[in-house]
């Protein structure tokens, strides 16, 4: 890896290639470039293709700036897997810096591999969507929706968006004025798809800050509150008239992570309880934490229990270490949840809420019951393609209640999951009880072609998850006059070119 991909986004693309997307500018006056890379990353696109070999230096990481690169610098943007198996790359902001504004915004999406979509020729597309949702929109939450489209949330407002034809559809305002994205940070998922409903989806935004993002620092303080807000809305016509469905969680919390479970339960962790993303910016700092009064418990949403008994933390642990700005929290083919990160002071620093090395493994109450088991690898998955995979399950009733779980376990970074996904698939088991036929997903819209991980749900019990391709395992499609358009009409490390028109404010 040669440039810097420090706050990076990523997705697998279709074939299974992880992509690393973007970064910082090189860091000179707090570490050494070399603990960053030494060029510049904000239009990286670094590339690791599949490799399951155990030792590392056999899996190499490709970025040659010259030939793969983003058509313009972005510094906290989201990058999304979407239906074709290419990645969409939403927003940011052309140079490192806090809260976004008009003079550094990237107000466009662009494609890898690029497309050619409204006459862009592989140039960025442009969105008003991102110029209305200035200030705080980096890191914009977005899921690709079971249509092709996808859904994208920034600050404290929402649409849904046609990539194809490049229109926007307005949704209600998120309620009560809360914003959710960088660095009035919430979190946000797509809650499970099922054949049950028709695949019907609905989004889930948790936590964030009401502070007003058109403030100046000196005005924010890391003791202001932050939200216990969590909103859900159905995206289908009925559902959008309906608006908004407003909840409260235990416990307010600015930069939580939401992690969906393989049993449609998601668990919110990390975070804390006032002030906002970021560090050196505001009053009353913690060293240099924007935020402070870590939230230490995790609390488990059921989507399916009755409004008013959908949040519980029992049985959950309560930490002692501090998760704020920078923590991470993603489930793992175990089923546990790993935690880690947060280093709201920065790098090797022995302050209140230094960087923290120490991860720690979440066992959510399943994990001490008896469970089922996937006996074989899992075969590739097709559209609607039936599977036959043998299973060991434990001691199951007429009346189990046995459900296949497909999902894409997330890039995270910055409280974003993009790309987490949970799909039901329809399995049928057979009589000896020894094998379950599964249907695979209709098309690339319910579930993204790529890599994945399935598991086998008995009675709200999952299986330990394995590793599936679903889709035809092929590249997503290669416009060539697109991506030699872009080579030709854009230069390589735009922001180095540009600094000596100012000096950059301080990239995070």
């Amino acid at each position: 890896m040669r440039s810097n991909s420090f706050c990076a986004g990523g997705t697998f693309l279709g074939n299974g290639t992880l992509i690393n997307v973007g970064g910082n500018p090189v860091v000179e006056d707090h570490t050494a470039a070399a603990d960053f890379g030494d060029l510049d990353g904000l239009q990286a696109i670094r590339m690791l293709e599949p490799c399951d070999s155990e030792d590392v230096d056999d899996c190499d990481m490709y970025e040659d700036h010259a030939r793969i690169r983003m058509a313009s610098p972005r510094w906290y943007s989201t990058v999304l897997r979407i239906s074709d198996g290419s990645a969409m790359i939403i927003g940011g902001s052309t140079k490192g810096g806090w809260i976004n504004n008009a003079t550094t915004n990237n107000p466009t999406v662009e494609y890898f591999p690029p497309k050619n979509i409204d006459d862009s020729n592989g140039l960025p597309v442009h969105l008003p969507f991102l110029v209305d949702t200035l200030n705080s929109n980096l890191f914009p939450i977005a899921f690709s929706l079971p249509d092709g489209t996808v859904f994208i949330a920034a600050n404290s407002d929402a649409m849904i968006y046609n990539w194809r034809t490049n229109t926007e559809r307005r949704l209600p305002g998120i309620p009560n004025g809360v914003r959710v994205t960088y660095p009035m940070t919430g979190t946000g998922l797509l809650l499970p798809l099922s054949p049950s409903n028709k695949y019907t989806p609905e989004i889930l935004l948790c936590g964030g800050s009401t502070i007003d993002d058109t403030k100046p620092g000196y005005e924010i303080s890391s003791q202001d509150p932050a939200s216990a807000q969590c909103s859900r809305l159905v995206l289908d016509d009925n559902g959008i008239a309906a608006g908004w469905q407003v909840e409260q969680m235990p416990q307010a919390r600015t930069m939580p992570d939401a992690v969906l479970l393989p049993t449609g339960e998601v668990l919110i962790v990390n975070g804390a309880g006032t002030g906002i993303s970021g560090y050196g910016n505001v009053l009353n700092q913690v060293g240099e934490s924007n935020a402070d009064n870590p939230v230490l418990t995790p609390v488990l949403y059921n989507p399916s229990a009755p409004s008013g008994q959908r949040f519980s933390s029992d049985g959950m642990p309560t930490s002692d270490i501090p998760r704020l700005y920078h923590s991470v929290a993603t489930l793992t083919p175990s089923g546990k949840v790993m935690i880690a990160g947060s280093n709201p002071n920065l790098d090797r620093s022995e302050l209140k809420y230094g960087t923290e090395y120490r991860v720690e493994w979440l066992s959510p109450p399943y994990m001490s019951k008896a469970r089922p088991q996937i006996s074989e690898e899992v075969p590739p998955i097709g559209w609607s393609e039936q599977v036959t995979i043998s299973v060991t399950l434990p001691l199951v009733g007429k009346r189990a209640d046995i459900r296949v779980a497909l999902m894409d376990l997330g890039y995270v970074t910055h409280a974003v999951h993009a790309n987490s996904r949970l799909v039901y698939l329809t399995a049928l088991l057979s009589e000896d009880k020894q094998k379950l036929t599964i249907t695979g997903p209709p098309n690339g819209n319910v579930y993204p072609p790529g890599p994945g991980w399935l598991y086998v749900v008995v009675d709200g019990v999952p299986s330990v998850g394995l590793k599936v391709m679903v889709g035809n395992g092929k590249s997503p499609a290669r416009d060539e006059a697109a991506l030699q358009n872009l080579l030709k009409t854009t230069d390589v490390d735009q922001y180095e070119e540009a600094k000596t028109n100012g000096k950059n404010d301080g990239a995070e």
